[in-house]
């Protein structure tokens, strides 16, 4: 992301009503990277959330909100750029996957690496 994509991101949501609840969720290495960069750039009225199957990457995060997928699938180890173990990661954190977006949000960005 471009420090011209920040700016047009940040006019985007300064146009919008305070009241909206954005999210940028970050999925996997490539997604986390991505929003741990626009979480140090102070993007303000966008809550940043990074998502991972690796806790270790979690825990090196600068974002505070984090959820670790698949604890019981993958160990906290990463599910290793196997697809279908990622897969199954997510379905195990189903129900917290969907608590991420209890509060209203209404607009979500998802940013992942394939």
């Amino acid at each position: 992301m471009t420090s011209e994509d920040i700016d047009k991101t940040s006019n985007f949501i300064d146009s919008h009503h305070d009241d909206v609840i954005i999210k940028a969720v970050g999925v996997g290495g490539g997604g986390d990277n991505a929003v741990n960069h626009m979480y140090e750039q102070g993007i303000d009225k966008v809550s940043f959330v990074v998502c991972n199957t690796d806790k270790q990457a979690l825990d090196n995060s600068p974002v505070p909100n984090r959820l670790l997928i698949g604890p019981t699938t993958t160990k906290g180890r990463g599910a290793g750029n196997k697809p279908e173990l990622a897969r199954e990661a997510a379905e195990e954190s189903a129900e917290d996957i969907d608590a991420l977006f209890d509060d209203g949000t209404q607009m979500v960005f998802i940013t992942a690496g394939m």
